[in-house]
């Protein structure tokens, strides 16, 4: 076990910033901080999502569930979701860096010690943290800072270029040079002129991070009140501008340098996922000579493995690192957690952009909590986060009920997982050989450990066929058999038009509806045929014989299934019911611990033979019963403590493997919109993963999302089982199991959303023709543009003269005009520094 020590520096804090004071105790709110020669500047609200790089911020968000960012406070029932981030530029100083963080920490300290704390870098930022921004376009990233003298409004209207990365939130960096070295084909880029923004479209860039770029433009567009041009350019079609829009362009962007750029981007600032094994859970100790540091324990980890009298810290590697404070840690140890964890951090020499969260015990944030395998939760925790066991599914639907009813309340079908009572139409085949062999209806529902299953299921809403194909992988079965049944189902969502839901089903792990299609006649048998490569020199050994034993788990015709066990008195255990064939007779063994329904189900799976059952209660069994399984032998008869619900959120991840190595970015409080047509999206519901295929997505993704699903389950940290079951949807056909995790869904979202053609249509029809004024030769006046008095130039921008650039009024005054008022020539004018010549047109009113 590794242990070391960290050396800390002690401060008080027994004062609160007067700049905190503004923050109304219990009200929902936000509110973004500068740090200005070191002291806590307020952001103004217009200026929210600009972050300069050579500064240092304080972020607080307090909301209620479900909303993050409000424009006013207001007043909530119960408590408040506060994080309280500290956000660092690439360029700013360590004095500024360090004033932000112990500020977040004396923040946290006037609120009480709730926040959670994040440590937040640039280019690195959290999607809880991106996502504040979202409905403002995303986030800016602007050179200098308050050092350089830059305001939180800059009127300054200099050219820039800025790069537009991201897919559900844009990060738009401006770039040092305006210069095609600088740029990329993989991105967007916005070179903005003022008067002109031009949104360039790298070939490579995505449909997402283009459109993303559009909106940002109108939006910088409509803050100069409409008076800018957008002009959006695809890579390679340069020479479609028209003759001044392409001088005006190559006048920063010349095409004979464009040779200069670069094919591809760097990643999009997607975090990777590594193993389960590399995260680590440190207890820290305060002790006099600094912070004592012990690992406890590798993964997978439980809530259990925290105790509430100390501290920890959990190692994510580069994914993060996160402290946790116990009810009963020292006041110090409260304090001084951020600063602990970044000294672990360096101490491990870890990225500097590694995220650093802080989270006390009862406040852990969602993220925090699917570090770990289990987090039970009480059972009165609200919302489409709780994952529903197969109690709850027999407790919620205990009656008939159709898909209708299901695909009306979507909240239900996602939390049951049905789509309607399993009583649609069933179609099923046993891969035979590498063929797909019908299996006889009397045979529905049952299984062989040692084989493949197709089944596709009908169901009709609203007079309209809708079709799940399951299929079901023994765990006995052969890797090439799992592989032909995975393309049988391709074969099967082909035939049917690509409109089935396909799921993947492990011996198991068969979710609520697949169990209640048979009816409470599911039965797994051990054995199968003989079919793969490596068993094809084996006995087929189809079905049971005339003596076999079943053990029943289940309530109802909807969660019920029976699974062969070894014919021995070892096998029973007095929680559950067990239901014995024998040649002349069928005994339904029922534990102390059983219940009647449990019991009832029971009889149901005695019904596979015609005979009548016999029920023998623990305790009561006959000589003869004992002789049949083999004698009597010691058997498990604890009593089985009753699981705690486990509570985990609904998340939402954009998936990639372009590197070779699994990549993913979560998308933090998502709506429908957040599914990308380009993308493969995989919602995972803890018991269930789903992966949404976009109808643009790229073919390799589409055809590898399997195999990504699983590669994301083998490096969850949480340690989860990688058997659960797999819902594979294609845009457009979402079944209400998908659809009710998302609130409000639109069935008509993506026919009505405009194309990309359109919306670039639309970003363009406002655009006036472009004229280019030329720049004189020095010693010179330009004389082909329209002239006018200065009365007439010294008017608002809406009411200046057709063709008059609102940034360039001086060109067209009158010569005259153009001595009176600035009391020199133009030649003069214009070989002055650029904040002269602004500053001389700011007093005479021209700009």
């Amino acid at each position: 076990m590794e242990s070391f020590s960290l050396q800390r520096k002690r401060s008080d804090m027994a004062t609160v910033d007067p700049a905190f004071k503004i923050i109304p105790k219990g009200q929902a709110c936000f509110f973004i901080w500068r740090i200005e020669n070191l002291q806590v500047v307020p952001v103004p609200r217009e200026s929210h999502g600009t972050f300069f790089k050579g500064d240092a911020y304080i972020v607080l968000s307090c909301h209620a569930t479900a909303t993050r960012v409000k424009a006013q406070a207001r007043d909530t029932k119960g408590a408040l979701d506060m994080h309280a981030h500290f956000w660092i530029g690439s360029e700013s100083t360590q004095d500024e860096q360090g004033v932000a963080a112990y500020k977040t920490v004396e923040l946290d300290d006037y609120l009480g010690g709730a926040p959670v704390q994040h440590r937040e870098t640039e280019g690195a930022e959290s999607s809880l943290f991106l996502n504040y921004f979202k409905k403002k376009g995303g986030l800016t990233y602007k050179n200098g800072g308050v050092a350089s003298g830059f305001n939180h409004v800059d009127m300054k209207m200099e050219p820039r270029l800025f790069q537009a990365k991201g897919k559900h939130v844009v990060r738009l960096t401006e770039l040092r040079t305006i210069d095609w070295s600088s740029m990329n084909q993989g991105d967007v880029f916005i070179l903005d002129l003022g008067s002109v923004i031009f949104c360039w479209n790298g070939k490579n860039s995505n449909r997402a991070e283009r459109l993303q770029a559009m909106q940002r433009a109108k939006q910088v567009r409509d803050d100069r009140g409409g008076n800018a041009n957008v002009i959006v350019i695809e890579d390679g079609e340069e020479s479609r501008l028209s003759a001044d829009e392409q001088q005006l362009f190559e006048s920063k962007l010349p095409l004979k340098d464009k040779r200069n750029i670069k094919l591809e981007s760097s990643d999009d600032a997607r975090s990777e996922r590594d193993a389960a094994a590399t995260i680590k859970l440190y207890r820290c100790a305060d002790e006099q000579d600094g912070l004592k540091v012990t690992e406890v324990k590798g993964g997978p980890l439980v809530k259990a493995d925290l105790d509430t009298k100390d501290s920890y810290i959990i190692d994510n590697g580069p994914n993060g690192i996160w402290a946790w404070i116990g009810k009963g840690a020292s006041n110090n140890e409260r304090k001084e957690a951020m600063r602990n964890a970044m000294g672990f951090l360096k101490k491990k020499n870890y990225p500097d952009q590694t995220a650093v969260t802080r989270v006390i015990d009862g406040g852990e944030s969602t993220e925090f909590k699917a570090l770990f395998s289990k987090w039970p939760e009480p059972a009165a925790t609200k919302g489409l986060g709780r994952t529903y066991t197969v109690g709850n599914v027999a407790k919620v639907v205990q009656t008939r009920f159709d898909a209708a009813t299901m695909h009306h309340n979507r909240g239900l079908a996602a939390e049951t997982q049905m789509v309607d009572d399993g009583t649609g139409k069933i179609e099923m085949w046993r891969v035979e050989s590498f063929e797909m062999k019908p299996v006889p209806k009397q045979s529905y529902g049952q299984f062989y450990g040692g084989d493949c299953y197709l089944i596709l299921y009908t169901y009709q809403v609203q007079n309209r066929d809708n079709y799940i194909v399951y299929y079901w992988l023994g765990h006995k079965s052969t890797a090439d058999e799992q592989g032909a049944a995975a393309r049988f189902a391709v074969e099967l969502d082909d035939k049917h038009g690509g409109t089935p839901v396909q799921v993947r089903v492990v011996q198991g792990k068969e979710p609520p509806h697949f169990m209640a299609m048979f009816g409470g006649r599911m039965v797994v048998f051990e054995g199968g045929h003989a079919s793969g490569f490596r068993n094809s020199g084996e006995k087929d050994t189809d079905g049971p014989g005339d003596t076999f034993l079943l053990h029943v788990r289940g309530t109802s015709k909807m969660n019920s299934k029976a699974v062969q066990v070894p014919c021995r008195a070892v096998s029973l255990n007095s929680n559950d019911v067990f239901v014995f064939f024998v040649k002349s007779a069928t005994y339904i063994w029922c534990g102390k611990g059983s219940t009647g329904d449990e019991r009832e189900m029971a009889k149901t799976v005695a019904s596979l033979r015609p005979c009548d059952p016999v029920t023998v209660f623990e305790g009561q069994e006959k000589p003869d019963l004992w002789q049949a399984l083999g004698g009597q032998a010691p058997y498990s008869n604890d009593k089985r403590l009753q699981e705690p619900d486990v509570v985990m959120p609904v998340r939402l991840f954009q998936l990639s493997n372009a590197t070779g190595r699994i990549q993913v970015e979560e998308v933090n409080e998502f709506t429908q919109e957040d599914l990308v047509p380009e993308d493969v999206m995989l919602l995972d519901s803890w018991d269930t993963i789903f992966l949404w295929i976009g109808e643009n997505s790229n073919k390799q993704e589409r055809d590898e999302a399997e195999q990504v699903a699983f590669g994301y389950l083998r490096t969850d940290p949480s340690g989860r089982d990688s058997s659960i079951p797999v819902v594979r949807i294609k845009q457009g056909n979402e079944p209400p199991t998908f659809t009710g995790f998302f609130g409000f869904w639109n069935h008509d979202y993506w026919t009505s959303t405009l194309s990309y053609d359109a919306v670039k249509a639309h970003t363009q029809a406002r655009n006036e023709p472009q004229r280019v004024v030329e720049k004189p030769v020095a010693g010179t006046v330009p004389t082909e543009v329209a002239k006018y008095p200065y009365e007439m130039l010294a008017k608002p921008a809406s009411q200046l003269p057709d063709g008059v650039n609102p940034e360039n009024r001086e060109v067209h005054l009158l010569d005259s005009d153009f001595s009176r008022i600035f009391g020199t020539t133009y030649a003069q004018f214009v070989s002055k520094p650029a904040w002269k010549q602004r500053d001389m047109k700011k007093a005479a009113n021209l700009f």
